[in-house]
């Protein structure tokens, strides 16, 4: 008996027929992916990134690099996918080859990575009216306070805590509805992203000049510049790995999952590199290059301090502001309702093996979906408008880490399983994975000279409080089992 087949027979749930509704065709879960993908940050980090750090070439390389090793991983949770075609994902596959603990262990970095999203994108859509559509509405009204500087509305804690409640009743009325809404609001994403990528191509003012310099002229080291993006590859692409917790709910083979998961990695790296090029496809006047502009960018006040919107703006005037601000909530929302989805199907089957209470595993008679879990992720969610972007910011600054995680294990066990069967190709996959997640850990966790991607002292502080809950969590579980 293999090592797996004795943790399986330990406790692990791995039957499809728990109630859940098979009806994501692979349109919807390729929504699902590339809606949690591509979210605000993809539409800032031009101009707070990806120019700084590594200039328009060696962003494009670094995103050719990211696509590479994030679709070598993809392969391992296809593996596994194939092997496991349930929810719950990597709680599953981790259970099944390395026991209960090691399956906590990865899933309890997984919950905060997806969970500290669901609010990140329901605060989001403040940032965009308050910086971009703050002439069609205003939503910085009534009660004001500051939280470490960062300006709280009640009119922004409203905004947030109805589309919160709206995607949580969306995620409870049933898997078809949301995967239909949800691949709506990524065409609508794609689309606006196309358009004005469009207008920036067809622009007589663009030309490749405006792509000169290559990398920043203040970065002597090319390789490190490249190597500073790629590092950050873990929050670019965090989404992707949403696909497994909804195996469950395929109406089709699991053996598409591999094709969908690298179409959702490519568009994800091709839209990060379209909107760098927008950014730079056209200068405001007075401006000879994308060096200059980036860095006037950081002390201008109103539009032209989010630099991607100021070139759609001078590309196509308040029509593109108008199309790109529409792709930008689209992709606020799609990521929203991705997070609630994926986040309540892996507290599913943590529940389901006993690890989490048994309520969240309770379906709801109707729409058989996990109601209880949705309504959890809520409730917890519902607290964070409150307490402001910055505070939010360093919670969700572990999400990279918990995306690493994720890789790592599943890397791992897809290694494991491959020893056991003599598969050389993912043995070589899995290897390579597990390498490339533990060094995504490293430069998270370790500071390091310019990659400046290390978690600040509040975001080690609050990890370290995640880490103390769930030791005691999980204790206070093993007892009561």
């Amino acid at each position: 008996m293999s090592v797996a087949q004795n943790n399986l027979s330990e406790g692990t749930v791995v039957s499809t027929d728990s109630g859940l509704q098979k009806e994501l065709s692979p349109l919807n879960v390729w929504a699902l992916a590339l809606g949690c993908i591509i979210g605000w940050g993809a539409f800032i980090m031009p101009g707070e990134i990806f120019l700084v750090k590594a200039g328009p070439m060696g962003m494009a390389l670094a995103m050719v690099a990211a696509t590479v090793i994030l679709i070598i991983i993809s392969i391992n949770y296809y593996y596994m996918i194939k092997r496991y075609p349930v929810a719950g994902g990597e709680f599953i596959y981790v259970n099944a080859m390395f026991g209960r603990k090691n399956a906590f262990v990865c899933s309890w970095f997984l919950a905060l990575c997806y969970l500290s999203i669901v609010p990140l994108n329901a605060t989001a859509l403040a940032l965009i009216f308050r910086t971009v559509l703050h002439d069609v509405f205003n939503f910085q009204f009534g009660f004001h306070y500051q939280v470490f500087g960062y300006d709280v509305f009640m009119g922004e804690v409203m905004l947030a805590l109805t589309a919160l409640c709206l995607f949580a009743w969306l995620s409870i009325k049933g898997v078809s509805l949301t995967g239909q809404f949800q691949t709506l609001l990524v065409i609508f994403l794609i689309g606006g992203i196309a358009v004005v990528s469009g207008a920036a191509l067809l622009n007589p003012q663009a030309s490749l000049a405006n792509f000169s310099p290559g990398f920043p002229p203040n970065v002597d080291n090319h390789v490190v510049a490249i190597l500073s993006i790629l590092a950050i590859s873990p929050w670019a692409f965090v989404g992707f790995d949403t696909i497994p917790q909804a195996a469950e709910e395929f109406k089709f083979s699991p053996a598409k999952s591999l094709l969908i998961m690298v179409v959702a990695i490519v568009f994800g790296s091709l839209s990060y590199v379209a909107l760098n090029m927008i950014t730079i496809s056209v200068f405001p006047a007075g401006f000879d290059n994308w060096v200059d502009y980036i860095a006037a960018s950081k002390t201008a006040e109103g539009l032209m301090n989010l630099p991607t919107f100021y070139s759609t703006y001078l590309l196509l005037g308040q029509v593109g502001l108008f199309i790109l601000s529409m792709s930008v909530i689209a992709a606020i929302l799609s990521g929203l309702l991705g997070f609630f989805m994926a986040t309540s199907r892996l507290l599913f089957a943590m529940s389901r093996d006993k690890v989490l209470p048994e309520a969240f595993s309770k379906l709801h008679s109707k729409y058989k979906t996990p109601r209880n879990a949705i309504l959890f992720i809520l409730a917890v969610s519902v607290i964070a408008p409150f307490m402001g972007r910055t505070v939010l910011g360093w919670i969700v600054d572990m999400a990279s880490l918990g995306a690493a995680v994720g890789y790592g294990y599943t890397s791992l066990v897809a290694y494991k399983y491959a020893k056991e069967s003599g598969d050389t190709a993912i043995k070589i996959t899995g290897l390579l994975g597990f390498i490339f997640a533990v060094i995504f850990a490293i430069l998270l966790v370790v500071p390091i000279p310019y990659f400046n991607i290390s978690l600040g002292t509040q975001s080690y502080i609050f990890l370290l409080i995640w880490i103390v809950m769930g030791y005691f969590f999980y204790n206070s579980r093993a007892k009561g089992a």
